[in-house]
């Protein structure tokens, strides 16, 4: 991972935390029943999540209490705009933005001394069926502030108030208490500390719950698309909902989303675009096998990419060229099928979101495509980082190189 660090791709864009701020980051960590971290200096994204803790702790959702209501921390204004590493959903993202939107007076203010506990409540206390999610459609958020300073500010309201009656003012011990109290939280007469509950309108959206799905609405039928086989098996078996039901890798899925419009392919354009030669050099890595020559060049080279082409069998070099085949063999004979030379994975991995979809969803189809066939790395990256990561590690040390060199160049471009 420290290529990756170095390289920008890992950790960057995070808010520093240290001294005090890292004393406050641990006494939020209690408000949500977390233990409190041992690090003295870590970083952090827009929802409070920090690598270095992650890795500390083993665990990469370690704000979440359960699937069902995850939470975020805001210690910095700093963290306005910054990425969201660890979602875990797909609407996250546009999530802290709308609180930093709304808020970022108050979050300005409070921060100076204090930090907030944002709660992401879908009205449901524990998720017990992945069909818990279709009742996924209004998400309220609402917001705790470290040492419950409401609270306090009221307490202060009531010594003043008191302090100002009768002869009052030459009682020490009021005094003392209003002392205390400024001295422990500031002074919180006039400062703004209350924040409305948002709400925000859920349609179709990713979850990490249950494994991985994905809930597609706004088509013919609700759609739920599973990562994980077993609970797929187990979701199958209902009855009670009206609603489709598949797994990630199922071919009937492609069909699905080719005609309810959610997702399209063009053969013929798809083949001059740089998405196309990132995932064929990709497969062709991935064919390799001890090869005297580092993957990076041989995927760079004109001369070594044939070389090492023209070793493999014809018929892993017929899977590496399939698409460029097919056409070639398209344009000769009208009956030739694409199942017959270009393999699934790599059909399913050139497919894009419909371009009638609006921009939110055609992200949610990109995420969507890139865990059913996580080919392109630039966009494997983009859109499953957790994957992306837990991939990268099992590449060697020339294939990274590309991978990064590749990725820094999609991203300047």
């Amino acid at each position: 991972m420290k290529k990756l660090k170095e390289a920008g791709l890992f950790g960057s864009g995070l808010v520093p935390i240290s001294g005090s701020l890292a004393q406050r980051y641990n006494d939020c960590l209690a408000m949500l029943g977390v233990k409190p971290t041992a690090l003295s200096y870590f970083s952090i994204d827009a929802m409070g999540w920090s690598p270095e803790i992650s890795e500390e702790k083993n665990e990469n959702y370690y704000l979440n209490v359960g699937d069902a209501n995850p939470n975020a921390i805001i210690i910095s204004p700093e963290q306005k705009g910054k990425p969201v590493f660890m979602p875990s959903h797909s609407f996250d993202r546009d999530l802290m933005h709308a609180i930093f939107t709304a808020y970022s007076k108050q979050i300005r203010d409070i921060t100076k001394d204090s930090a907030i506990c944002v709660h992401l409540d879908q009205h449901i206390d524990a998720f017990y069926s992945p069909f818990d999610l279709l009742k996924y459609k209004h998400i309220s958020v609402s917001f705790s502030l470290l040492n419950d300073l409401p609270k306090r500010q009221k307490e202060q309201k009531e010594l003043v108030k008191i302090f100002n009656e009768g002869n009052n003012f030459i009682d020490r011990e009021i005094h003392h208490k209003l002392l205390d109290s400024a001295k422990k939280y500031g002074d919180l007469r006039t400062r703004k500390l209350n924040f409305e509950p948002l709400s925000l309108n859920v349609s179709s959206f990713y979850t990490r719950a249950f494994g991985g799905v994905f809930i597609l609405r706004d088509f013919i039928k609700e759609i739920m698309i599973f990562e994980d086989i077993e609970m797929f098996k187990k979701a199958i078996k209902d009855t009670d909902h009206d609603v489709m039901i598949f797994h990630q890798s199922h071919d009937e899925l492609m069909d699905l989303l080719n005609d309810h419009l959610i997702a399209e392919i063009d053969l013929k354009s798809v083949v001059n675009d740089e998405r196309y030669n990132r995932i064929k050099k990709q497969v062709f890595a991935q064919k390799l096998t001890n090869p005297e020559h580092g993957i990076d060049e041989i995927l760079e080279n004109t001369f070594l990419f044939k070389k090492y082409l023209n070793e493999l069998d014809i018929e892993t070099r017929k899977e590496i060229m399939g698409v460029e085949l097919y056409l070639d063999k398209l344009a000769l004979s009208n009956q030739t099928k694409r199942e017959d030379i270009v393999s699934d994975a790599y059909y399913k991995a050139l497919h894009k979101p419909h371009s009638s979809l609006e921009l939110e969803h055609q992200e949610l189809i990109w995420k969507l495509l890139s865990k059913i066939s996580p080919l392109d790395i630039l966009h494997l990256y983009w859109y499953d980082k957790a994957q992306f990561y837990k991939t990268y590690l099992t590449w060697n040390v020339s294939h990274q190189h590309w991978a990064i060199e590749t990725i820094n160049k999609a991203i300047k471009n």
